[in-house]
């Protein structure tokens, strides 16, 4: 701020200037300065590193989501000054928490993140002693109840703790595992569908038990909705990715939910130093980032950007099936990456390339595209591509389709 008012300072004195030493010496002066400002640096090719139009989504091995200029804005200006840590992130985690109607909130370094202090903070509560101990579990609560098709890879985010994963098919089998020994029941909401248990009676059997429920929300933004409602249903915590549909910094999430677990969860976190998720640091820059991010999210017209994306795939869908041999399916996933995307098909024998082959030559071409995909088809989505480039897209996979 105090930069920005001696900026304007400065340029409200020029004209007092040039009165005083001349004009032709003042655009002289701007000329050469103009002239000797350097470039701005092309970094990505300075390091030979190539970029892409992304028709794949909100992958972290892709960085995620581009950021607004307005994120970038708070960036930067958080870079400016200093401020103490913990109160930065009391302040935005009340904003955050009145955004979004729920107790409490806090930025976390990714869902990932989220997930290992939430779960942190169930375990230990407020008690510092046991904050230091972990993941050394003795004593404490550290088994968490998961449905077993719900069991991927990412719970390692909460065996961080120290915690045991305890699988579970039915409702009934979830009541029988609940003890003593239970900290959490823990849902990934990307595989509902895989699941017997379903959330409001995951929920109920929480509160049954007066065992704290957690529903990992990661990638699933949009629908806007999605922010409030699980903690409204009832879960007592929730997280998100920031860097996806939100668009903040691919580092930085969303912890809500519970206040008393919330606090606990913090007490993990930097600037303590003792803790499993020193590590986990998420900086004042970040959390400017973040909330930001959040606020121009709610804003934004969700209507129109839905009917942006329909638009956008239903352009490509028809270019790629109006090649002989070629069809195409437009879907909208139920939970995680719920916007409209396409699948392509087509028969070998017509269309003679492989889906492989045929990505390899999305990625190797100019410009560079990435998708997803299988042996079986090609997947694209159009909600993290900028204005313009879904016609680049739709071009180049009718030209590499035909010409195979």
């Amino acid at each position: 701020m105090n930069t920005r008012r001696k900026a304007l300072k400065t340029i409200s004195a020029i004209p007092f200037i040039g009165a005083l030493i001349g004009p032709s010496i003042v655009t002289a002066k701007v000329a050469e300065e103009a002239v000797m400002k350097p470039l701005a640096r092309d970094f990505f090719k300075e390091l030979g590193l190539r970029t892409f139009i992304n028709a794949a989504g909100t992958y972290t091995s892709m960085t995620g989501s581009l950021m607004h200029k307005e994120v970038t804005e708070a960036i930067s200006y958080g870079a400016t000054e200093y401020v103490n840590l913990d109160e930065l992130h009391d302040k935005v985690g009340e904003r955050i928490a009145q955004l979004l109607e729920c107790e409490y909130a806090t930025v976390s370094s990714g869902a990932f993140g989220a997930m290992t202090i939430g779960l942190a903070g169930v375990m230990c509560g407020m008690d510092e002693k046991k904050v230091a101990q972990l993941p050394n579990t003795e004593g404490l609560k550290d088994e968490v109840i998961v449905q077993k098709g719900h069991s991927i890879g990412y719970t390692h985010a909460l065996i961080n703790t120290g915690a045991k994963i305890v699988e579970v098919t039915t409702a009934k089998e979830l009541e029988k595992a609940i003890n003593k020994k239970t900290a959490m029941l823990w849902f990934l909401n990307a595989n509902t569908e895989k699941g017997e248990i379903k959330w409001e009676e995951f929920v109920a059997l929480g509160k049954k038990h007066d065992v704290p429920t957690f529903v990992d929300c990661a990638a699933d933004v949009p629908p806007v909705e999605n922010l409030f409602k699980f903690t409204k249903m009832g879960f007592d915590l929730v997280c998100f990715s920031g860097g996806k549909g939100i668009r903040g910094p691919q580092s930085a999430g969303l912890l809500l939910g519970r206040r008393k677990y919330i606090e606990a969860a913090r007490l993990h976190t930097p600037p303590r130093g003792t803790t499993i998720a020193r590590g986990m640091k998420v900086n004042k820059e970040e959390v400017l980032g973040m909330l930001v991010a959040l606020e121009l999210y709610l804003a934004r017209d969700h209507k129109k950007e839905w009917a942006l994306w329909e638009s956008q795939i239903q352009l490509i869908s028809d270019s790629a099936s109006s090649v002989n041999g070629v069809e195409t399916e437009i879907h909208v996933p139920p939970h995680a990456n719920h916007v409209p995307s396409l699948k392509i098909r087509w028969d070998e024998s017509i269309v003679k390339i492989s889906k492989p082959d045929f990505r390899k030559q999305l990625v190797n071409g100019h410009p560079s595209i990435e998708t997803v995909g299988s042996e079986k088809e090609v997947g694209i989505t159009t909600w993290m591509m900028e204005p313009g480039q879904e016609r680049i897209v739709a071009q180049r996979v009718r030209e590499l389709l035909a010409n195979a």
